[in-house]
C-alpha cells in the first residue's frame, strides 16, 4: 500500500552541522554523497527510517538575517554592490527555507554548542515560533559532557528540551530520530475505496501543464465521485470510475507564491513532488516541449525511480513546436538521451491546451500499471535465464565463475525477481543490466522499473 512519506526539514544558520546531520539521519542510502546514474542533481533530500516510520529529509541553506559582504575566490565585493547581491542571495536561502518549512510536518533547528547562543539562532526561532509545526531543537557538536551540559543554554529559544548530539560522530542522534519520530502525524487508515484505487500522480515543473492536463482529464470523463478525504495535503486528489476502474488523481500543481517562480523556490516546489510519488501507483512526468528536459525534470524523474514508481513521459505544449515527418523521433531521441536510466518508459506528445492525444494518456497509464502487476510463471522464467546464459554466458576466472542455479518471481509492485547464484558478489552491474535487458525484451514491463535480488546458496531472507 503506498502512503505519503512526511517530510522533516533540517534549518539553522550557517556552518552548525545540518548536512553532517543530513548524512548521519540517511546515511545507509547515502543519498548525498552518491549522485543516481544519469543525473545532475545536487540532493538536498533523502529517505530515512526509524521504529518502523519513513520520512524524507530536507536540507536547507544556511539562513542567515545580516549581510556581510561577499568575498569571491579572485577578490572582493565591497560596498553597495557587495551588499545588493548578498541581500539578493540570504532572500533566495531564506525563500528556501521558508517553503521547506511549509512543506515539513516537522522542523529540526539545529544550533552550535560550540559557538554557544547566537543572535542569528535567536532569529530563525523567531521564524519558526510563528509556524504551527511541531519544532525540533537539536544542539550539534555536543561532543563532550561540558558542551552537552551547556546545551541548556538553548532554552532560551523557547522552543522546548535542546537536545544535545554530534552529527559528525552520531551521539544522541537516536534521541533526536526518536522526537522525530515521536513528533511525525500518525499513520492514518486510508479510505478503503482509496486504497483500492489505482493512484496516478501527475508530476512536474511548475508552468507545465499539470492542472489543465488533470482539468482536461475530468472535464472529458465528467464522472468525479468525490474529493477524497482524509489528511491535509498540498497536492489535490480526485476520485474518478474511468473503464469500470476507481482511479485517484493526484495534482501537485501550483507553488504558493504565484509569480516567484525562482530557480530556488523552484527546487522547492519539488517537495510536493516526493509527497506525491511515494503515495503513486503510476506517475506521470509532464516535461514542457519548449524546454525539453530540465535538471528539475531529471530531480523528479530520479526520485520516481529511486521509489520504484512506474511512470510515463508526457511531453505536453506539443501545440507549440514547429514539426515535420521527423520531429517526434527527434524529441524522443533527445528525452532517452537526457533520462538514460528511463529507457524503458514510453513517452506520449500531447497539448492539454487544445486536447491533442490527451484521450490516450489514461489508457498508458492503465497499460502501465498492469505491467506492474505483471507475473511470470517460474518454469518460463529458467527457461529464459538457461537461454540468456546459453547466448552471453557471466564472465570470469574458471575458480571464480559466477554460476545460476535457478530464479523465481518473488513478488510484483515492482515485479520482483529473485536469482540464486553460488557467490552474489560475482554478479557485475553490467550482468545484471543484461539479465533486466532479457526479461524487458521477453517480456515488455513497459513503464516500470525491475527489480532484481541476487542471492548465495545458502543464504537466507
Amino acid at each position: 500500500m503506498s502512503r505519503q512519506k512526511p517530510i522533516v526539514a533540517l534549518v539553522g544558520r550557517p556552518n552548525v552541522g545540518k548536512s553532517t546531520l543530513f548524512n548521519r539521519l540517511v546515511g545507509q542510502r547515502k543519498a548525498i554523497v552518491e549522485d543516481l546514474a544519469g543525473t545532475t542533481r545536487d540532493r538536498l533530500y533523502g529517505d530515512a527510517d526509524w521504529a518502523g516510520r519513513d520520512f524524507i529529509v530536507v536540507d536547507t541553506g544556511g539562513l542567515e538575517f545580516d549581510a556581510a559582504p561577499l568575498r569571491e575566490r579572485e577578490g572582493e565585493v565591497t560596498g553597495f554592490q557587495a551588499g545588493v547581491a548578498s541581500r539578493l542571495f540570504l532572500r533566495e536561502i531564506r525563500e528556501q527555507a521558508e517553503i521547506a518549512i511549509a512543506e515539513a510536518e516537522v522542523i529540526v533547528l539545529l544550533v552550535d554548542a560550540e559557538a554557544g547562543l547566537t543572535s542569528s539562532d535567536q532569529d530563525v526561532a523567531a521564524l519558526l515560533r510563528r509556524t504551527d509545526k511541531p519544532v525540533l531543537l537539536a544542539v550539534n557538536k555536543a561532543d563532550n559532557l561540558k558542551r552537552r551540559n551547556e546545551a541548556v543554554d538553548f532554552y532560551a529559544l523557547g522552543l522546548g528540551d535542546p537536545i544535545p548530539v554530534s552529527a559528525l560522530h552520531g551521539t544522541g542522534t537516536g534521541d533526536l530520530l526518536d522526537a522525530i519520530v515521536e513528533a511525525l502525524p500518525p499513520v492514518e487508515a486510508e479510505d478503503e475505496a482509496e486504497d483500492e484505487a489505482i493512484k496516478i500522480a501527475i508530476l512536474g515543473r511548475p508552468n507545465v501543464g499539470k492542472s489543465s492536463l488533470l482539468n482536461h482529464l475530468l472535464g472529458e470523463e465528467r464522472v468525479i465521485v468525490s474529493d477524497v478525504p482524509g489528511t491535509t495535503r498540498d497536492a489535490i486528489d480526485m476520485q474518478i470510475e474511468y473503464e469500470g476502474l476507481s482511479l485517484v488523481l493526484i495534482d501537485t500543481a501550483g507553488i504558493r507564491r504565484r509569480g516567484k517562480i525562482e530557480v530556488g523556490v523552484e527546487k522547492y516546489s519539488f517537495l510536493r513532488s516526493l509527497k506525491a510519488v511515494s503515495r503513486a501507483d503510476v506517475c506521470l512526468l509532464l516535461i514542457d516541449a519548449t524546454d525539453m528536459v530540465t535538471a528539475q525534470d531529471a530531480h523528479i524523474a530520479g526520485y520516481i525511480l529511486e521509489e520504484a514508481k512506474s511512470v510515463v513521459v508526457i511531453v505536453n505544449k506539443w501545440d507549440l513546436v514547429e514539426k515535420d515527418t521527423n520531429t517526434i523521433n527527434e524529441f524522443t531521441a533527445r528525452i532517452r538521451n537526457e533520462l538514460k536510466f528511463l529507457d524503458y518508459v514510453p513517452v506520449l506528445f500531447i497539448s492539454a491546451k487544445t486536447g491533442q492525444r490527451v484521450p490516450k494518456v489514461l489508457p498508458l497509464a492503465l497499460q502501465v500499471q498492469e505491467e506492474r502487476l505483471r507475473r511470470i510463471p517460474t518454469g518460463e522464467l529458467n527457461r529464459l535465464l538457461r537461454e540468456a546464459i546459453a547466448k552471453n554466458p557471466p564472465k570470469g576466472a574458471q575458480r571464480q565463475r559466477l554460476k545460476f542455479f535457478y530464479m523465481t518471481q518473488a513478488g510484483v509492485d515492482p515485479p520482483t525477481f529473485v536469482f540464486f547464484v553460488n557467490d552474489r558478489t560475482l554478479v557485475h552491474f553490467s550482468y545484471e543490466r543484461y539479465l533486466e535487458n532479457v526479461l524487458r525484451e521477453q517480456y515488455g514491463f513497459l513503464g516500470t522499473p525491475l527489480k532484481l535480488v541476487f542471492r548465495s546458496r545458502g543464504e537466507k531472507g
